[in-house]
């Protein structure tokens, strides 16, 4: 097992860091890649995740040769033949986002079975709105023994509207609908970046879909699709990590390919705060003063809000400014979870339902703590840039699924930081 070490103090970060293609993007367009019946597609600037690994063997796992050549960061897939209709337990149950592979086998098979997804702890994701939008467009749904079966001879084209606009429900329908009969209409979509990127990927493919990026969705069925290539969009959140984890460390750090309408929520605040953030030829460009910054109150949206991905690492940020911050999370109920762990490095901060008051300012202390989840690893890591003394962080499976040598970037850019194995 692996751990992080890192030395504290008056570490500020300077230099350039380059940011990977999109985790959350990446995982929709692989199952995405289930639905062309001729040709092949390949996905370029894909990062190296363990999600990514993960992704791979569910859709390998439906008869679908993928080979993935990590020094192009690249990614052949081809989904020409016969697929199975049954998703891998195996793999499925380690990680949510592989609900996104039920819509796509069921629109190219008719038929499809996925177990019920599992692979996260900050809240309950419920998956309602997937079935339910796949129900409007005429799929029975079955659900026993924690695997969820879904039929349609053919879906037929309706409007949706969602309770909430989940990325995933929305992206799962959209792909469901590319191969629908007539019309679907997604009302109250999600309007990610990462939605923008799948639609763009499926009308390469020879789908219709318009609206992405707004809240409405209106996709007209084809009665096939081919492979195609595509380059996987930038992280946000990767960059808004790094972007954070200037602003704490009094840095001046270049985020390069870093795109600035897709960060504009972080931004905004970042600014609000007193930190610099300016955008030039090659990404964008934050310095900051921490002795300077002013407290703020954050609150979590779906897009084009503040995002949940970017919770963690900005209540770290909040520790290190004078005064009290405040934090509300709307979207996950567990995810203050890394809060508990900070407080063992002197944090000052209470907890009541969806807001964490962050009282900032206090000397932050090293510590052993332990990582909850994907973004509570990237907190404490930079907590620790912050902490006096040696801050180790464990549990870093976590950290896997969304980073590719985060602890490597961070040490070109000044840190004090390593990473061993306990073996």
């Amino acid at each position: 097992m692996d751990k992080i070490i890192i030395e504290g103090g008056a570490t500020r970060l300077e230099g350039e860091v380059i940011i990977e293609g999109a985790k959350n993007a990446v995982l929709p367009l692989l199952a995405a890649t289930i639905l062309p019946s001729e040709g092949k597609t390949i996905l370029r600037n894909v990062p190296i995740l363990s999600d990514v690994f993960t992704m791979n063997n569910v859709v390998r796992g439906l008869n679908i040769p993928v080979t993935f050549n990590q020094e192009a960061n690249e990614i052949v897939v081809d989904a020409s033949g016969d697929i199975l209709d049954e998703a891998p337990y195996e793999y499925v149950s380690q990680m949510r986002a592989s609900i996104v592979v039920l819509g796509p086998i069921l629109a190219r098979n008719g038929h499809a079975k996925v177990s019920m997804p599992g692979g996260c702890t900050i809240g309950s994701r419920p998956i309602d709105l997937h079935l339910k939008g796949l129900e409007a467009m005429g799929a029975e749904i079955k659900q026993s023994n924690g695997d969820i079966t879904a039929s349609a001879t053919r879906l037929k084209g309706a409007t949706i509207y969602m309770d909430f606009p989940s990325v995933g429900a929305t992206q799962n329908l959209m792909m469901a609908a590319t191969l629908a009969e007539g019309t679907t209409t997604i009302e109250n979509a999600a309007r990610e970046p990462e939605i923008v990127d799948l639609a763009q990927l499926l009308n390469k493919m020879g789908a219709i879909v318009k609206g992405a990026g707004t809240e409405t969705l209106i996709i007209k069925g084809v009665t096939e699709l081919h492979g195609v290539e595509h380059d996987v969009v930038q992280d946000r959140i990767e960059a808004g990590t790094f972007m954070v984890a200037a602003a704490m460390t009094s840095g001046d750090v270049l985020v390069k390919d870093a795109v600035w309408e897709h960060n504009r929520p972080l931004i905004s605040k970042l600014k609000e705060m007193g930190v610099e953030v300016t955008e030039e030829a090659e990404g964008i460009r934050v310095k900051s003063d921490t002795s300077k910054l002013k407290p703020v109150t954050v609150k979590t949206l779906p897009h084009p809000g503040f995002p949940t991905d970017m919770q963690a690492q900005f209540t770290a940020l909040m520790a290190v400014v004078k005064g009290e911050s405040t934090m509300i999370e709307t979207v996950f109920e567990n995810r203050f979870q890394h809060l508990e762990e900070m407080r063992r490095m002197g944090l000052h901060s209470e907890v009541l339902r969806d807001t964490a008051i962050i009282h900032g300012g206090h000397d932050l202390q090293g510590a052993p703590v332990m990582s909850t989840d994907l973004r509570a690893s990237a907190a404490l890591i930079l907590s620790g840039m912050v902490a006096k003394g040696k801050t180790t962080v464990t549990k870093l499976s976590h950290l896997d699924r969304g980073y590719y040598q985060f602890h490597e970037k961070l040490a070109k850019l000044g840190a004090k930081i390593e990473r061993i194995s306990e073996d």
